[in-house]
């Protein structure tokens, strides 16, 4: 768009003549020619590392016609460095040179658009005087830019309303930074992300290296150790670089070990050789925010992993998630969307987490910290509970997504809620079907010790005896049967005194496992049956089956394979009625051992295969375990040695990560098979 006429006066969008202006302007613009190519872009940083395909994927979109990008991240990510070598990548593409103007988005007072108008059009007329009106000022920018092909950087911008009145013609570029979301439709936004490990650790070892040669090889995996915690962050990959370059005795492996230390690893981080370390540069975002967002960033802190926007409102009394909207779009808070789940998840880089933690600590009052953690644990002991839900209305593979997903928030209200309120403490561990999937035993008796002392405190019998009777459970699975009656008698007696028949069902039923464990299986017979008749009783099919297939297991062990599998195929039938996948697996391995007793191989293999399958679709490691390794049982005595042998050291790689007593015996048939 041409703002002059024939006659060389400035045209204003109204249409009027601005004559007096037009003089100036028409003294002034014969001289630009006088005036060398402007080259006010700075050169690329020279430890400038990394960022090789989005680089390309940039002078691409420039290629293909785009005009105006914007580089959106927080501070500290290297935005205003990857400008730079940018502008010197275009440089022989924008020929009539390089414009820059700091917007200044992160003080007290950000350059006005006219402000920064007359910052860039002084290169030009460096001695006319400009006018102060806005409007004129727009018709000189874009008259003295029309027709030429320069490059502009508007650097730290603060929002659409500033850049957007300094777009220039379509014959210039326009490269933007900022800390804030930029939506107008002239930008191409690029959200800026953090180095990858292999480019942050070379930027690391060249910060570093050059001054202090006697320094661990490149190659040492301690270089990628700093590198993660340092958040592969430039600012601060060159700090800790140059501190490590700097400081007379230090070492890689000793400024690790400092770093550990969560609370101090910003200030340990520092700013040795760079101009703004990490915590000025976020320090000037948080400047920026309204009273209520600042507030909302603080009590973000409390989430230690990423999280959905509905916890967000909860813990931090948000509603409709406005300050969490607000907190993304000043790049403090990242979002990642999900086309599979439809609605995306939030989390804090971890030194920016560190950062609103400190804040928290400094600026929020104690009352309103523990407020805030008393709604975030109430809030996923809620999750676990809809979590548990699903999984026994038959859904254990969503049941179990949800606990993997949220399970660092979960066990982070955990380690609050055993030090505070016992109604959340006693009330969030409430859930054994997924807990006993997820957690090893000695973890999840050490939480139940928690929980239970948390329903002792509220004198609530009823979570008191669940919570003994899932420790007899795991004291089962760990190996260990009289601990486990110890704590299943415990629990019958409560269940008793209160009329739990559901819950006495449960414990008399853990009695006969527990027997069982112990080799006395006539008196486990006699206690899965009790047990059986109380589901019947009661109308609980779940537990029917339960019992059922315990009695199956029983007469297996007592050398009675025909009729176990009678009591397996009963319960297989109706957990896959329900879909219940994980009893379904289970059913499927017991069938597989005692077609195994009979010999017949054929079955047992095939039977092992399909409980394999399902295993490893809910992420059940025990299960998949005991498939691998019965499998191999049976292969060995078929004499397909190699195949055994293969499937056996499976189940103990998987055995000795969840740190279970099966893997000894693994060992043992091993050692032999290998003679």
């Amino acid at each position: 768009m041409d703002f002059r006429d024939s006659k060389g006066a400035i045209i204003n969008p109204t249409g009027k003549v601005e004559q007096h202006i037009g003089d100036q302007y028409n003294n002034y613009i014969q001289q630009i020619e006088k005036f060398p190519v402007p080259h006010q872009i700075p050169a690329t940083p020279r430890n400038f590392i990394g960022r090789g395909d989005l680089i390309s994927e940039i002078l691409a979109g420039f290629t293909r016609g785009a005009t105006v990008i914007g580089l959106r991240g927080i501070g500290g990510l290297g935005k205003t460095a990857l400008a730079y070598k940018l502008a010197e990548l275009l440089r022989d593409r924008y020929k009539d040179g390089q414009l820059m103007v700091n917007l200044q988005a992160t003080s007290a007072t950000p350059l006005t658009p006219s402000q920064a108008m007359s910052k860039l059009l002084r290169y030009y007329y460096p001695q006319v005087p400009l006018p102060e009106s806005q409007e004129e000022l727009q018709s000189i920018y874009l008259s003295t830019l029309d027709g030429k092909s320069v490059l502009l950087l508007l650097d730290n911008a603060l929002d659409d309303q500033q850049v957007m009145h300094l777009l220039p013609p379509s014959s210039c570029g326009m490269i933007i930074t900022s800390r804030r979301k930029l939506a107008f439709s002239d930008v191409f936004p690029i959200d800026l992300e953090v180095l990858k490990l292999e480019e942050a650790r070379e930027l690391l070892i060249k910060t570093a290296r050059p001054h202090s040669p006697g320094l661990l090889p490149a190659e040492e995996p301690i270089w990628n150790e700093i590198a993660r915690i340092c958040g592969r962050l430039p600012v601060t990959l060159k700090a800790a670089g140059s501190y490590l370059a700097c400081t007379p005795g230090s070492s890689p492996a000793k400024y690790v070990k400092e770093l550990q230390d969560e609370r101090k690893r910003l200030g340990i981080i520092g700013k040795e050789g760079v101009e703004e370390d990490l915590v000025t540069k976020l320090s000037l975002s948080y400047g920026r925010l309204a009273p209520e967002t600042a507030r909302v960033f603080r009590l973000l802190s409390i989430f230690p992993a990423d999280f959905y926007a509905q916890a967000e409102e909860a813990a931090c009394l948000d509603e409709g998630h406005r300050n969490l909207i607000e907190l993304e779009r000043w790049s403090l808070v990242d979002y990642e969307g999900s086309a599979e789940e439809g609605e995306g998840r939030y989390h804090l880089h971890d030194l920016v987490r560190l950062f609103a933690l400190g804040l928290l600590e400094k600026e929020e009052d104690s009352a309103s910290e523990s407020e805030a953690w008393q709604r975030y644990s109430e809030h996923y002991r809620d999750v676990l509970s809809n979590a548990t839900e699903i999984y026994q209305n038959g859904d254990p593979i969503s049941a179990l997504k949800i606990f993997d997903l949220e399970r660092a928030n979960i066990e982070s209200s955990w380690e609050w809620a055993k030090k505070n309120p016992a109604n959340i403490c006693s009330s969030i561990l409430n859930s054994p079907y997924i807990l006993e999937l997820r957690l090893h035993p000695l973890e999840l008796i050490s939480r139940l010790e928690t929980a239970l002392a948390g329903a002792r405190k509220l004198n609530d019998r009823g979570m008191e005896g669940a919570h003994l009777g899932n420790m007899g459970n795991a004291y089962v699975d760990l190996g260990e049967p009289r601990q486990a009656i110890e704590h299943y008698e415990q629990a019958l007696a409560i269940a008793r005194e209160i009329g739990d028949r559901m819950g006495e069902g449960a414990c008399l039923g853990g009695l006969g496992l527990a027997y069982a464990d112990l080799g006395e299986i006539r008196q486990a017979i006699e206690l899965y049956e009790h047990a059986l008749a109380i589901a019947r009783e009661i109308g609980d099919r779940r537990d029917e089956g339960v019992w059922l297939g315990s009695l199956g297991l029983a007469y297996a062990a007592l050398g009675e394979p025909r009729q176990a599998i009678e009591h397996f195929k009963q319960i297989l039938k109706f957990h896959r009625e329900i879909g219940d996948r994980s009893s379904e697996g289970l059913d499927l391995g017991n069938l597989g051992n005692a077609y195994a007793a009979l010999g017949e191989t054929r079955k047992a293999i095939e039977h092992y295969g399909q409980r394999l399958i399902i295993a490893r679709e809910i992420g059940d490691r025990r299960g998949e375990a005991n498939a691998l390794f019965n499998s191999s049982l049976v292969l060995f005595d078929l004499g397909k040695n190699s195949e055994a042998i293969e499937k056996a050291e499976i189940a103990l790689q998987i055995y000795e990560q969840i740190d279970s007593p099966y893997a000894d015996r693994v060992k043992q048939e091993l050692a032999e098979w290998r003679r």
